[in-house]
């Protein structure tokens, strides 16, 4: 298992942006499964929406974005920061509430030195909540 603080070493998200909590597997060059608690504590949910609290889509497909990079950064991508390129068959298929906890499965399509395509489910319990593929650069910490 990887912690928040080990995951705090390889990505450069921070709070209010870190949306990976822990990472319960990883096959490096192949898979991971990283957890995300969602809590009303979470600052979207002040304007997201206020009196129906609803976790945005996009910050679902960044969450599994996270798990991705700390997948590649266990994959030999060291000391870089993987940087979205490309989002392409976003689905999302049911709301993700305060309470809930999301199981975030990415699976490595392509890996490669500079350019890695990914695909990720997200679930809540055993219900997908969220899928999407998406293709992200490897690129220097300082750019």
């Amino acid at each position: 298992m990887i912690d928040i603080k080990e995951i705090m070493s390889m990505l450069p998200h921070r709070y209010p942006f870190l949306l990976v909590d822990r990472v319960i597997e990883l096959e490096e060059g192949k898979r991971a499964v990283g957890i995300k608690n969602v809590t009303i504590n979470e600052p979207f949910f002040q304007g997201h929406f206020p009196g129906n609290p609803i976790m945005p889509g996009v910050l679902i497909i960044e969450a599994m974005a996270q798990v991705s990079g700390v997948l590649a950064y266990k994959s030999g991508v060291q000391g870089k920061n993987t940087i979205f390129l490309s989002i392409e068959k976003a689905k999302f298929r049911k709301p993700v509430l305060p309470g809930d906890q999301l199981r975030l499965e990415i699976e490595t399509l392509r890996g490669r030195q500079t350019i890695w395509r990914f695909a990720g489910k997200a679930y809540v319990g055993d219900t997908l909540v969220a899928e999407s593929e998406f293709t992200a650069m490897v690129t220097d910490r300082e750019i």
